[in-house]
């Protein structure tokens, strides 16, 4: 029988990319780590400092390596099949068929494949890891370990879902796919137990010295609940766990010239990959940015230079930090509920704050400084409101492509057409080491 593509990877066992000088050198502790590219399993799970070495390659996976990333492929996936971002050299070929869309995306695009099993890699070692949590004694270590964990495989579960219309949540021979919903209610499951942990047990110093800086683990966790509640239709959930994200708090992917911004260093600082549409986003119509939104200059370089790339915001050097959550993306999280529930005046509530902040309010100084809404008070043209500041407030995020069609908004082959795909193809190499993958996406 054979495996699914990604615990190939793992022959069959246990198997990150080689992490220890990153570890060393981006938290600045001088623990010894073992060398997880030659360990087997037994060494990497039987004790705490094991597991935090896996921890750090969790993120060292999900969001380095350039093109390899993550977070390069979701915002390249999701942004080119928009509108919100184009290529600019006909020979990147992989990121030129995304843009086409439809039949151009085909089961062995380079993108989705490196996203495919970049996400997977990071759910399999996240799953290990917390199968493994017996062998740790202290309960706040415990807790720094299972939450960061839980985050990873949350945002791994939750980037697939937005992409693809079932996802494996298990790792195993011929993994059964699960439904989209389910896999996101799947990713807030992890997160609330981890939550509930880290409200037991604060989150050790011990954990705290030897793990990368930047994630702020207690706010991600809430965070990550509402974002992927939302996703999954669970409202009153979402509303609950965006109030309590301390918003003036950041949390954040860390980078520096050896582990670079994956963004910057493939795209944005350069002119031959992709570099968003326009001036404007890409975006037109009723979704276009209001006059005067401030956060435009936030995201796009203001004086076009034809050396340099439009796209700025959080890739603009090799060490410029990324967020893994927005505040803004909250406050819109918290209105969209709402406004779904049609509870509309506190929708619009939720919704003022994000056009009337400005950038010294904002913890990522991200601010329209705009007047408040003043529009229809329906539900319809609240909705569009929203989706039309998500598109602006969280460009170069990933998430435009689920938003588009969460929204309803004109599909492949419609009149306005404003994305060129609804769902993807699975790749190639998961269809042909896993016999449970489902058929095709129409488009």
């Amino acid at each position: 029988m054979k495996r699914s593509s990604f615990l190939r990877s793992l022959n069959g066992a246990f198997t990150i990319a080689s992490t220890t000088a990153f570890l060393l050198g981006v938290s600045g502790c001088q623990q010894t780590y073992l060398n997880p590219s030659a360990a087997v399993q037994p060494q990497v799970t039987g004790s705490a400092d094991g597991l935090i070495t896996v921890c750090n390659a969790l993120q060292y996976r999900y969001s380095t390596g350039g093109a390899a990333s993550v977070i390069y492929t979701a915002m390249a996936a999701g942004g080119l099949t928009t509108n919100e971002l184009l290529v600019k050299n006909a020979g990147n070929s992989e990121e030129l068929a995304l843009s086409q869309g439809q039949a151009n995306i085909n089961n062995t695009n380079g993108v989705l494949r490196t996203l495919w099993t970049q996400c997977n890699l990071v759910k399999a070692n996240a799953n290990l890891v917390l199968s493994n949590l017996g062998v740790v004694g202290d309960a706040g270590t415990k807790s720094g370990i299972q939450a960061y964990a839980a985050i990873f495989r949350a945002l791994s579960l939750g980037t697939l879902a937005q992409f693809y219309q079932s996802v494996p949540v298990q790792v195993g021979d011929n993994a059964p796919f699960v439904d989209r919903v389910q896999v996101f209610r799947e990713a807030v499951s992890g997160l609330e137990a981890a939550a509930a942990q880290v409200t037991s047990a604060p989150v050790s110093a011990n954990f705290s010295s030897k793990i990368v800086a930047g994630i702020d683990i207690p706010n991600t966790l809430q965070a990550l609940i509402a974002r992927y509640s939302l996703l999954a239709g669970d409202y009153d959930k979402a509303i609950a766990a965006a109030a309590k994200v301390d918003l003036t708090k950041r949390s954040v992917f860390n980078f520096d010239d050896t582990n670079r911004n994956p963004v910057f260093f493939t795209a944005f600082g350069n002119v031959n990959v992709i570099e968003p549409t326009n001036s404007v986003l890409g975006l037109s119509g009723a979704l276009a940015p209001a006059a005067g939104d401030k956060r435009l200059a936030v995201y796009i370089r203001q004086t076009p230079v034809s050396t340099l790339n439009l796209g700025t915001g959080f890739y603009t050097a090799n060490g410029t930090a990324v967020p893994v959550y927005l505040p803004g993306e909250m406050l819109l999280i918290q209105a969209e509920a709402y406004a779904r529930k049609n509870d509309l005046g506190n929708a619009v509530a939720q919704l003022n704050k994000v056009l009337t902040k400005t950038a010294a309010q904002d913890a990522f100084n991200v601010g329209a400084g705009l007047p408040a809404y003043s529009g229809a008070q329906t539900a319809d043209a609240v909705l569009l409101e929203i989706l039309r500041n998500r598109n602006v407030e969280l460009a170069y995020q990933g998430f435009r492509l689920e938003d588009n069609r969460r929204f309803g908004r004109p599909g492949p082959g419609a009149t306005g057409s404003e994305r060129n795909r609804n769902f993807m193809p699975y790749p190639r190499v998961e269809r042909d080491n896993n016999t449970s993958t489902p058929a095709d996406p129409a488009n």
